[in-house]
Order: C-alpha cells, then structure tokens, then sequence
C-alpha cells in the first residue's frame, strides 16, 4: 500500500510538472503571435510605375530599385541590403525545419519538429527560409506555401520565404534524409537511377522532380549526393550514386541539369539544388554515420581524400547554386581535426578558392544547436563535432570565420546578432552571406512574384506522364544476379508462395499459395540487414547501418524456403548486401533500389528485361567488408558481385 502511494504522488508531481510546462509553453506561444501580429505591415499592393506594374514590397508608394524586375539582380540586391536590418539578415542566415499544418494552415505551436511557432520565426526571428520535413497532402503543401508567402510578404520589406525539401520522389522514408510524398510520381533511389547508367534518364527524373517541386511550392533540393559510397556499411548509401567517381560525375550533373534546367543557374522555373556532403561523406569510420558521435570521424586509409572530389567538380560545372559540407571531421587531412562546417581549409581553402565556388554554403543540421521538442525535450543533439567544447556563440563564430553562409536547422539568429553588436565579427561578415541569399532569391523570381497556382497542382504533380516515366525507370534499374539455368523469365501461372509483395499484385502472375511446400515458385523480396541502433539518438531507429549479413535464426529460415522450393530471391539494396549462402541457394536473384511489386513481377515474368548494372561491389563476406579501407572503391576480396555486373535475358 505505502509503495502505491509513493508512485501515485510521483505521478501526480510529475502530471503537475508537464501541466505547468504546457501552460509557460502556450502562454509563450500566444504572447510571440501577439507580437508578430502587432509587426504586420498591410498586404502588398500592386502599382502601377509609368505603365509598368509592380509589388510595393515595403509599402512606401514608390518603386525602389529592389522592387524592379527591370533591374540587374545585382543592383537589386545591394537595394535591399541597404535598406535591411542587422537582425533581419541575420535571420537571412536560419534554416529550420517547419511543418504544414493541416488544410495547408500555419502552425503557431511548437511541434516535434517545430520548435517554434511560423509567425515567430518569420517575423519575429526575420527567418526567411524552410526546410519542410512533412505534410498530409500535396494539396495542404501547396496551400500552406501561399499562406507562408502571405505572411511573409507583411513583413518590413516583404522578403519571400524560400522552401527546401530532402528527396520525395522514392520510397525512402527516413527523417533527416528523404521524405516518401504521396501524389508525386515515384522513382527509384539514386543508387537504382545509377544502375540505368542513363543520364538522359536522369536529367528527366531531374525535370519531372523539378516540375512537382515548383507545383507545391518548393524551391530548393536539399540534394543531391555527390558522396562516393566506397564504405558499404554507411547509412547513407542509398541515396549515393554509388561508389564509382566518373558514374557519379555523369550523374550528378545530369541530376543537377534536371532542376536547375540548365548550366546557366536557375531562373523563375528552377529549382535550386544543394548538392552535399562536400568534400564526399562516404568515407566514414567503420560505416558509422555522422549524425551520432560515434561516426564523428571521417578517414582515409588509402590516401585518397582526392578520389571523393570529381563529383562535386561535376557538379560546379553543371552550375550548382549550393553547397553543404558534412557533419564529419576529415581525420588527418587538415591542420585542424573539426567538422567540415568549422574548417576553414575545406570550407574558404578548397570550396571558395580553389574551386572558385561564389554560391550560398548552408551547413548540415543542427551542428551549432540541439533540435529540442517544444522547446524543452532534446530530439537531436548538436552535431558540433570538435568543437564540442565551444559555446553556442563561439560555434556560430567559427563556423561563420571558416566561410558559412547558412545554417540548417537552426532557429536563432540572436547568436549572430551579438557577435555583431559585441564586435566580434563586423557586420559585413553578414552582408556577405546575406547578399549571396539574396542574390538567388531574385534570380528565382521569387521577389517578383512567389505564388503558385493552386488549381494547376494536379496538372503539375503526380500526371500520368511523369508517373510513367516513374515506373520506367524503375524498370530500368532492376539488376538480374543470378539466373540459374535459365529459370527466368518465369512462366505464366505458376502457384506462387511470396514474401513482402502484395497478393492482388502477385494474383495477376500466378496463383498465391499460403505456404512453401504448395508452390511452385517462392518470390521473396528481402532488404539488406542492418544492426539495431547503438545509441539513445531518436534517429537511430531510422538509419539502416552496421553489419550487412543476414544473421541467424533468419538467415536459417530463408535458406529452409530456398531448400524446400525453387525460390526468386530479390534483395532491396539501400545497402550493399552480404548474402552469400543465399545467392548460392537462390535459383535467380535480383537486385533492386526501390521499385514496387509489380515492376519486379513485369521484369521476372519477362514483361521488361533486365538491363541495370550495379553501381557497387556486393562484397562475399563481413570479414572482406571489414577488411576495406573507407575510402577506397571495389576494394573487398573476392566480391560476390562486382561493380558494373549485370545480366540480361540475352
């Protein structure tokens, strides 16, 4: 009895403590939309200038320079600095992550994501830039990016808010890293479009993804990877183009062509990219991602930091607006063992001066502060790898010194406003940054006019078109492994066990059976394994890394199907899968990035022939996984696939 009054007077302290906490948090909440409604200014008025119409964006009944689609973009930007405020550049230099509210509304509450309030950060922070990490429907993405421009075109000077967005376009769906959105059409992983070895292939994906982007308002690619998966353990794997440097090169800027719809830089129908990780992320530690502390570390066993860079020189040619470096430190490549994002030898000594690169930098989130929910519960730490030992202040300051225009996932510009007002750095440090902001902002078009029209949504996304050339590309990127005396293609009708495919897709092939031993044929349909998380990081739970290898009692009960059974086994490769006895036991095996049932049903029954190559090695063991240097492509013994292989029907 004393035992249950102790835990019920817990409780109750601790439904007393998260009661109060709710309480300050909504009251907080509604004094900042107080406060923002009390800074408004009226809607942008139309004018009308010696017959030429314009947006009085800062509504003073003339039409400044800033304001004139006439004008040189340079000469409209040193306008608008002019007129701008310490704190409204400052928050020029805020990334965070927001949420569409439902209906396409805003939200003015602190959410999982959402530490803060929309007219918070975008009138009182001056924040002018998103990353949206969800939303229920298309239709809500499209009708809240009018009502964000709305509200931003009531501030001061009525500087548009600009959108970004991870990939949407396969069935990844991983926070932090891609976002799979329903009504856009569907392609396969970058790994499966390097697999087609088909750049027009790609810069289509590229203008298709482009068009649905612009249909609900998003104007920055937060991709693509130019980072060489030459460690196949990495997490990220699956949204390289694989571990091959010329592959890569051809598709990044054919990726990086599709959306910005040319090599001239982007104009009022581009979407801007930010092609990432620079210098290359895929060397990490042991395979071990960044985002946790444990893969803070990025190296270079076999002396080839060099290797990982022709992409990025792909994508400089291609004329790549932006840049994000990594999380990681590149160990033993500089003077000083920090994250890209604080070193200035990656960031002014190789990006800035030896390729001349004059775009925004935008670091990759959260590496100065923690993403904490409702303002008060840690989701994700500060990545601050390094300089852990640094205040919030003294990161921005370092980060900034070693050349950052941006900084993602940040919600703060207080930092940067201090620094100024402190002297530690003066105020055209931000000018800056601020100018290249801006200049890419005009370029889009967006100062001109930042609306979309929301009754061409459905004529711009999710078309039959683009969702067709969706599905061929998902065709072309099946990759046929094995094909054991000539079992595929398949026969009509067999009587089918299956795993992980749809029985009404699996109907129109064969006939579904419940169990291995009344089939004819099994299809299994397996993912590359992965290890459970190692840490208490809430984004574990969603990165695929660790070990490659199917572990028992699982590996025992697939080979038990593949014995009883002649048995199609296909492997999604988010990864590079070890999975020998398998392969040997297997009468076909194909190897897919991200297609659905009934593409791999139309090319195992020869509707569509296999014709992708892989765009890595599939190593034989974890001894020959572990035995590779990071940074080196192909380099596992005895592959059990190797780079480039593919068979066809031929």
């Amino acid at each position: 009895m004393r035992i249950f009054k102790v835990i019920s007077t817990v409780f109750l302290l601790l439904l007393g403590l998260l009661t109060a906490v709710l309480a300050t948090l909504l009251l907080k909440n509604k004094q900042a939309l107080n406060r923002a409604r009390s800074q408004l200014s009226p809607p942008v008025a139309t004018i009308n200038s010696n017959g030429r119409f314009y947006r009085d964006l800062n509504n003073n009944g003339r039409l400044d320079i800033y304001e004139d689609r006439t004008r040189p973009v340079d000469e409209r930007v040193e306008d608008l600095l002019s007129q701008m405020t310490l704190e409204e550049k400052a928050g020029l230099m805020m990334q965070p992550m927001i949420n569409a509210g439902k209906g396409g509304s805003l939200i003015e509450r602190s959410r999982v994501m959402m530490p803060a309030g929309t007219s918070e950060m975008v009138v009182n922070r001056q924040i002018k830039h998103f990353n949206i990490v969800m939303s229920d429907s298309i239709a809500d993405m499209a009708n809240w990016y009018n009502e964000m421009q709305k509200l931003a075109e009531k501030t001061r000077l009525g500087i548009p808010v600009t959108i970004s967005s991870d990939p949407r376009h396969s069935a990844s769906d991983v926070p932090g890293t891609s976002i799979a959105t329903k009504g856009f059409s569907r392609w396969p992983d970058p790994l499966g479009l390097a697999a087609t070895r088909d750049e027009n292939l790609v810069e289509r994906f590229g203008d298709v993804a482009r068009q649905e982007y612009l249909a609900v308002g998003i104007r920055t690619a937060l991709h693509p990877m130019a980072d060489l998966a030459t460690e196949p353990r990495w997490a990220r794997m699956g949204g390289c183009f694989g571990e091959d440097a010329a592959l890569s090169s051809q598709m990044t800027a054919a990726y990086i062509r599709g959306f910005q719809k040319g090599s001239d830089g982007v104009g009022p129908q581009s979407v801007s990219c930010m092609v990432k990780h620079f210098p290359g992320g895929g060397p990490q530690k042991d395979g071990w991602d960044p985002h946790f502390s444990y893969g803070r570390d990025q190296v270079y066993p076999g002396d080839n930091f060099d290797y990982h860079l022709p992409p990025f020189e792909a994508a400089f040619a291609a004329g790549v607006e932006q840049v994000m470096p990594y999380y990681s430190i590149p160990v033993g490549q500089t003077a000083e063992d920090v994250a890209m994002s604080y070193n200035k030898e990656i960031v002014t000594g190789l990006l800035r001066e030896k390729y001349g690169f004059e775009g925004v930098i935008c670091t990759d989130w959260m590496i100065v502060e923690p993403l904490n929910t409702l303002g008060v519960v840690p989701v994700m730490k500060a990545t601050a790898w390094g300089v852990e030992h640094l205040s919030a202040r003294e990161r921005y300051q370092k980060a900034l010194d070693a050349g950052i225009d941006q900084f993602g996932g940040q919600l703060n510009p207080q930092h940067l406003i201090d620094l100024v007002c402190d002297g530690a750095i003066p105020e055209s440090r931000l000018d800056a940054s601020a100018r290249r902001i801006l200049r890419l902002k005009f370029k889009m078009g967006l100062f001109d006019n930042p609306y979309i029209d929301i009754d061409a949504l459905q004529s711009n996304a999710g078309t039959v078109e683009f969702v067709r050339a969706g599905l061929e590309a998902q065709l072309k990127s099946v990759v046929l492994l094995k094909n054991e005396n000539n079992v595929l293609p398949l026969g009509s009708r067999p009587k089918l066990y299956i795993e992980n495919i749809k029985p009404e897709i699996a109907n129109k092939y064969g006939d579904v059976v419940a169990t291995p031993e009344e089939a004819d044929l099994a299809i299994l349909r397996l993912v590359t394994p992965y290890q459970k998380p190692r840490g208490r990081n809430i984004l574990e739970g969603y990165f695929h890394q660790g070990d490659l290898d199917f572990k028992s009692p699982e590996k025992e009960r697939i080979l038990k199907i593949l014995n009883s059974v002649p048995t199609i086994v296909d492997i999604y490769l988010e990864r590079a899968a070890v999975f020998p006895e398998i392969a040997a036991a297997a009468k076909g095996v194909f190897g897919t990035f991200g297609v659905n049932d009934d593409v791999l049903l139309q090319v195992a029954f020869g509707q569509s022939k296999p014709t992708g190559k892989l765009p890595m090695e599939l190593p034989s063991s974890m001894d020959a996984v572990r035995a590779q240097k990071e940074d080196v492509p192909y380099d596992s013994e005895n592959p059990l696939f190797s780079f480039g292989f593919g068979l066809s029907y031929d």
